[in-house]
């Protein structure tokens, strides 16, 4: 007991050659990029929002300081075009790396498998087999809806995110933090980061991450529903650094809604420096998340 084995990042051919089961004997552990946190502790945040976004939170980026870009030109090389794409056994790479693209362009949209494939240029199943070893090698990860008793017309489909910001930043063409900071997608990328950071705290609580959302037909959605000791936390993600009147026009919808007999919480996190409080919602700014995070 207490002998460890680290690993590197590629655990598809590790998994193929264990010959042995080993239930009950291992414990495997899923190490996330740094968390903002983790960087704020080590002195190494980066000072803006749209820096921290393009560059991501892969630790080489940050504990040897190299440069973003030519860090996630490699890693996109080596392990999604490689390694990833052998064991999906791709001949078109063309095509893969379309799809790559396609995805990190869908961040935080609802899973569409005839629309992916359609624009990617290939079959529905091959669609569906891609993503899935994109969610095996964590690259992707989808948020799930969360089901209540409250209407049978919540939408079913999941919605799909990238295990780091900066990666899909990259794959969409972003290559700097100020072409990100006027990009049509900077919405997006934000929210995926905030999605990011809620998985990320479940996991180094210990804890399987389980972040949901709601959204109904008419388009009434909460980005994030965590439930924690009975509570339930909705979170909305908004990128500027300031709060539009309508911003909480959604939490309020759906706060009456919510489950009955659980409590809720109404939190909503932007692109600004200042916290707020206003009547059932905590305003956070991106730089200071642990209120939200100490609680789920």
């Amino acid at each position: 007991m207490g002998r460890f084995i680290l690993t590197g990042s590629q655990q598809f051919g590790m998994i193929e050659a264990i010959t042995q089961s080993l239930a009950g004997r291992v414990s495997l552990l899923n190490l996330w990029p740094f968390s903002l946190a983790e960087l704020q502790a080590a002195n190494r945040a980066p000072a803006t929002l749209d820096s921290l976004l393009h560059a991501g939170l892969f630790p080489p980026i940050h504990g040897r300081q190299v440069d973003s870009d030519a860090w996630l030109q490699s890693y996109v090389a080596t392990y999604l075009e490689r390694d990833v794409r052998m064991l999906t056994k791709v001949q078109d790479l063309a095509a893969f790396q379309r799809f790559l693209q396609l995805c990190a362009g869908r961040v935080g949209q609802f899973v569409n498998f005839s629309s992916l494939a359609s624009d990617a240029g290939i079959s529905r199943a091959t669609a569906e087999s891609w993503l899935s070893v994109l969610h095996a090698g964590f690259i992707v990860f989808l948020a799930r809806p969360h089901f209540t008793n409250i209407s049978k017309r919540l939408i079913k489909a999941p919605k799909i995110y990238f295990t780091d910001p900066g990666l899909a930043a990259w794959l969409i063409g972003i290559r700097t933090a100020d072409h990100l900071r006027t990009h049509p997608l900077r919405g997006s990328i934000f929210e995926n980061w905030v999605m990011t950071e809620l998985a990320k705290a479940a996991a180094h609580a210990g804890r399987a991450p389980s972040i949901g959302f709601l959204r109904d037909k008419e388009g009434h959605e909460i980005d994030a529903i965590i439930e924690s000791d009975n509570v339930l936390h909705a979170i909305e993600a908004k990128s500027g650094q300031t709060i539009p009147s309508d911003a909480f026009k959604v939490l309020d919808f759906w706060r009456p809604k919510l489950q009955p007999g659980k409590t809720s919480r109404s939190w909503l996190i932007y692109g600004g420096d200042t916290p707020q409080f206003r009547e059932h919602v905590t305003v956070l700014p991106w730089n200071g998340l642990a209120p939200l995070l100490n609680q789920i």
